[in-house]
């Protein structure tokens, strides 16, 4: 397995991808690239009304996103690690889930030619966890513009990360089953996780099923 210089941690909203890139970021003094989701002016508005908003709130994210891939540059993975709580190529199921039309035509025309100039992670870590979990994380940090977010629209994009993460052969994955496990306050499970990352023999796909602990 080749070094790993450049890890994206992906999974549906509420899962803990920011609070484990920067556990890991912090690990490793790492370059952090952070979804900048408070930036959109779309996305409470999305929340409130999908079919209205989906295509600014698309937009605005590809482009966003784009930016801040463009930063990493060769030179910067090879000279440290870099850590991002995405990846370029999860933007497509937001917008298959989303978009309709001409409006998913158009993003269609546009979302290759940003593609390939986006460079790819040595790895990819999927936190799955089930849409109770999800509903009590989100409520727990108490974003404003996730306050309309419904327990439908989770279930349907959790059934979407699954089957984009099914067919999945860009880069190896490591898939965590995250539940029943608090990498962000417990130590142990941290470090559990982080052992499981930077296994020698890992495979290119392989599912991490932690123990729970009482």
């Amino acid at each position: 397995m080749a070094e790993l210089r450049y890890i994206a941690i992906e999974g549906v909203i509420g899962a803990g991808k920011s609070s484990l890139a920067r556990r890991l970021s912090e690990k490793l003094s790492s370059n952090l690239i952070m979804e900048q989701f408070e930036e959109n002016p779309f996305l409470e508005k999305f929340y409130n009304d999908r079919k209205r908003y989906a295509f600014q709130t698309q937009m605005f994210f590809l482009i966003n996103r784009y930016k801040q891939q463009q930063h990493l540059n060769q030179q910067e993975l090879f000279s440290k690690y870099a850590v991002s709580d995405y990846i370029f190529e999860k933007d497509k199921i937001f917008a298959y889930l989303n978009l309709s039309g001409e409006e998913l035509k158009l993003y269609e025309t546009i979302f290759p030619l940003l593609e390939r100039e986006i460079p790819k992670p040595d790895l990819v870590i999927f936190l799955q966890s089930a849409t109770d979990r999800l509903m009590s994380n989100i409520k727990s940090r108490g974003r404003s513009f996730e306050r309309n977010l419904t327990r439908a629209y989770l279930s349907e994009l959790s059934e979407a990360y699954n089957n984009f993460f099914f067919k999945y052969n860009k880069t190896p994955l490591l898939i965590v089953n995250t539940t029943d496990i608090d990498f962000v306050n417990r130590d142990e499970d941290f470090n559990e996780l982080y052992s499981q990352i930077f296994r020698k023999d890992r495979g290119f796909i392989e599912y991490f099923n932690p123990e729970t602990r009482g």
